[in-house]
C-alpha cells in the first residue's frame, strides 16, 4: 500500500511507509524487536539487514512515513532530539566552523551546541530570530557553515521568515536547519521554503502522547547537497550509534498517524485560551502567533497551516505571580515537555532554559508556557481560572510586603 505526493496529508500520515505485513497481512506492520538478522550467506543480507544500529524495518517504516510528511529526501530517526541534532552537528561541521543561532529556542540546544560541540572548537553567533538584518550580519564569511533557527520559537513563540533565512544561509555557501518541533509537518514545511534540513523531538506533538522519547533528521529534495547530507547524517546515524529502538519507532509512528487530527484540536483550544487570557488583568502579555496583536501573526499566516498549540504568558505581577500561577492547576500539570494529549505548564527560567540563567539569552522570569492539550476548552478554562486566582494572590503578597 503505497502513497503519492498528491495524497492529503492524513493519507499519507497512515499509510506511508507503513504497509501492512506481507508475510501474514497484519494491517499494522509489526514490531521487529530484534538485535540481528539471518544472513544468506556471508554478508548476503536479507532485505538490507544486517544489524539493528544500520537499519531496522519498524525504525525505517517510521522514518519513511515522517520524511513523506515533511515532503523530504532522506529521514533518520535518533534515540532523542538532542541525539538527532547532535547527529546533526557532527555530520556537517567540522573544528574552526561558525553557527548563526536563534537566540530564542530550546536551552538544551543551546548547552549542546555550546558546552559541548564548543570544545572542539565550534563557535557561534545568537541573533534574533525575527531581524534578518541581524541574521545576515552575523555570518562570518568562509567561516559560517551552519545557519540553525527554531520557530515559532521555544518560549517566546518569534516566527522567523524561514525563505529569507534560506536565501542568506545559501549566499553564504551555508545549510539552513529548522527545528519544526513546535510546527510539526501539518502545519508547516520548512523544507518548501527554502530548509535544508529540518529537525524534530519527536517525543512532542509527533509522539504525541508523552510516552516516547525520540528525535529525527529530515534532509531536503534538492541538488544543494541533499544526497551527500544524507549520507553523512546516515554515517553519523550508523558509527555513531544513538538510533531509536523499535518499540520508539513504534509508537512514534502510531501517533503520527493522528497527527493532524490532534493538531487540529491544540490549535483550536489554544487559540481560545489565549482569547481568554488576554482578558485578564493578571496578564501583562499573551504570545501567540494565532493574535493578530503578534508581531510575527502575517508571517505565520503565509509560511503555515495554522498556529500551534503553545501559549506563552507574562505576568504583571512578575516572577512571584508566574510561580504561583504555575503551581496551582490540576489539569495543566507542571512539567517540562509539550506536545502530548494532556495541558501541560512549564516554569521555563528554571527548567527548561535553566542552563541560559544568567546570559543575555535568560528567559524573562515572568514567563510561563502552557502547551495546550486537547481536553475539553471549558474544562481548561476553569482551570487557568485557578492559576490566575493564585497569581493574583501571590501578586497582592508581594505588593504588600514590599
Amino acid at each position: 500500500m503505497g502513497t503519492t505526493s498528491h495524497q492529503g496529508f492524513n493519507t499519507q500520515a497512515i499509510h506511508a511507509g507503513q504497509a501492512p505485513d506481507p508475510l501474514t497481512g497484519a494491517v499494522i506492520p509489526p514490531i521487529y524487536q530484534t538485535s540481528t538478522f539471518v544472513q544468506d550467506g556471508i554478508n548476503v543480507l536479507r532485505s538490507g539487514h544486517e544489524y539493528s544500529r544500520g537499519s531496522n524495518p519498524t525504525r525505517n517504516g517510521f522514518e519513511t512515513q515522517l520524511t513523506a510528511l515533511e515532503g523530504g529526501h532522506a529521514g533518520f530517526a535518533f534515540a532523542s532530539g538532542i541525539a538527532a541534532e547532535d547527529a546533526l552537528l557532527r555530520a556537517v561541521l567540522a573544528p574552526g566552523d561558525h553557527i548563526v543561532l536563534g537566540a530564542d529556542g530550546y536551552g538544551g540546544t543551546n548547552r549542546l551546541v555550546n558546552r559541548l560541540h564548543g570544545k572542539w572548537g565550534i563557535t557561534n553567533t545568537p541573533v534574533d530570530i525575527t531581524d534578518l538584518e541581524a541574521v545576515a550580519a552575523a555570518v562570518q564569511p568562509g567561516k559560517t557553515a551552519l545557519l540553525w533557527v527554531e520557530t515559532p520559537s521555544n518560549p517566546l513563540l518569534g516566527i522567523a521568515d524561514v525563505a529569507g533565512w534560506a536565501r542568506i544561509a545559501h549566499a553564504a555557501g551555508a545549510l539552513l536547519v529548522v527545528d519544526n518541533t513546535f510546527a510539526t509537518p501539518f502545519l508547516q514545511r520548512p523544507l518548501s521554503l527554502g530548509a535544508d534540513v529540518v529537525v524534530h523531538s519527536t517525543t512532542k506533538y509527533i509522539g504525541g502522547h508523552s510516552d516516547v522519547l525520540g528525535g529525527a533528521v529530515i534532509v531536503a529534495r534538492k541538488e544543494f547537497r541533499g544526497e551527500e547530507l544524507a549520507q553523512s547524517v546516515g554515517f553519523q546515524q550508523f558509527a555513531g550509534g544513538a538510533v531509536a529502538g523499535p518499540q520508539d519507532c513504534f509508537l512514534a509512528a502510531r501517533g503520527l498517524k493522528t497527527l493532524g487530527l490532534r493538531m487540529e484540536r491544540h490549535c483550536a483550544n489554544a487559540a481560545t485560551l489565549a482569547d481568554w487570557l488576554g482578558t485578564s488583568e493578571e496578564v501583562e502579555t499573551v504570545l501567540y502567533p494565532g493574535l493578530e496583536s503578534h508581531p510575527g501573526h502575517e508571517l505565520a499566516k503565509t509560511q503555515s497551516n495554522g498556529f500551534g498549540g503553545i501559549v506563552s504568558i507574562q505576568f504583571a505581577g512578575g516572577e512571584a505571580a508566574a510561580r504561583a500561577f504555575a503551581e496551582s492547576m490540576k489539569l495543566f500539570a507542571l512539567s517540562v515537555s509539550l506536545g502530548g494529549v494532556e495541558s501541560l505548564v512549564c516554569y521555563s527560567a528554571e527548567m527548561t532554559h535553566a542552563s541560559v540563567v544568567g546570559t543575555p539569552l535568560a528567559v524573562p522570569r515572568n514567563l510561563v508556557r502552557l502547551s495546550v492539550g486537547i481536553e475539553q476548552v471549558e474544562d481548561l478554562l476553569q482551570d487557568l481560572e485557578l492559576g490566575l486566582s493564585a497569581a493574583r494572590n501571590a501578586s497582592r503578597q508581594y505588593a504588600g510586603a514590599r
